[in-house]
């Protein structure tokens, strides 16, 4: 299943849909000289956590499917706080809806993986899955840290704090990726790593 070029195709489609909201985003940054966060970086976000945890799914690596799991919520939160969610189109809501639901039932009565390939894989070394989940739970942690501060200012925002999460995360990720040889992992985090940099680059000079 690994080798097919049809688990490729999902796991970059999802991956290009990440990148274009990182480059929709600091673009909107540059042009302000500050940190924007216009609600299309939540929707491509949404959109993209759905062909991602297929690719997940496909590639038998929970670490993957685990990281869109947790922050899924966060991105319809901010939808919400921005007042977009109710402006959203019908057919965002059914794919970032509707589809989800399908793969949860289609996981509970036919899926054949289980909870116990989060400690043991096929030809995975125990060390590059605890890897994988560590790397994804950090990278994960940075949107729960971003929910609770947008909670808390009543507004959608991506602090500096956010940031420097994306960073530390997306680096375990990147060397998650080169061991398991997932040419997906590699070019979205070593591409995401770069917009990392300059936004915490952007904050400082705002600050300044």
């Amino acid at each position: 299943m690994n080798s097919n070029w049809y688990v490729y195709a999902i796991g970059f489609l999802g991956q290009l849909l990440f990148a274009a909201r990182l480059i929709m985003q600091w673009l909107k940054s540059e042009e302000k000289d500050k940190i924007a966060t216009p609600s299309l970086f939540w929707k491509l976000s949404l959109q993209g956590a759905v062909l991602f945890f297929v690719y997940g799914y496909l590639r038998d690596d929970m670490a993957i499917m685990l990281g869109q799991f947790l922050v899924y919520g966060a991105y319809f939160r901010n939808l919400q706080l921005q007042g977009q969610w109710g402006k959203s189109g019908i057919m965002f809501k059914i794919y970032v809806i509707g589809l989800p639901i399908l793969i949860a039932l289609y996981l509970l009565f036919f899926g054949q993986m289980d909870w116990t390939d989060l400690i043991e894989g096929d030809n995975i070394s125990t060390w590059l899955i605890a890897l994988g989940i560590i790397g994804q739970l950090i990278y994960s942690s940075r949107f729960i840290y971003q929910w609770i501060y947008a909670e808390q200012h009543q507004e959608s925002d991506l602090p500096w704090k956010f940031w420097v999460i994306s960073l530390m995360g997306s680096s375990l990720i990147f060397t998650y990726g080169i061991f398991r040889n997932d040419p997906v992992l590699i070019a979205a985090h070593f591409f995401g790593g770069i917009v990392y940099v300059r936004n915490l680059f952007i904050i400082k000079k705002s600050k300044a």
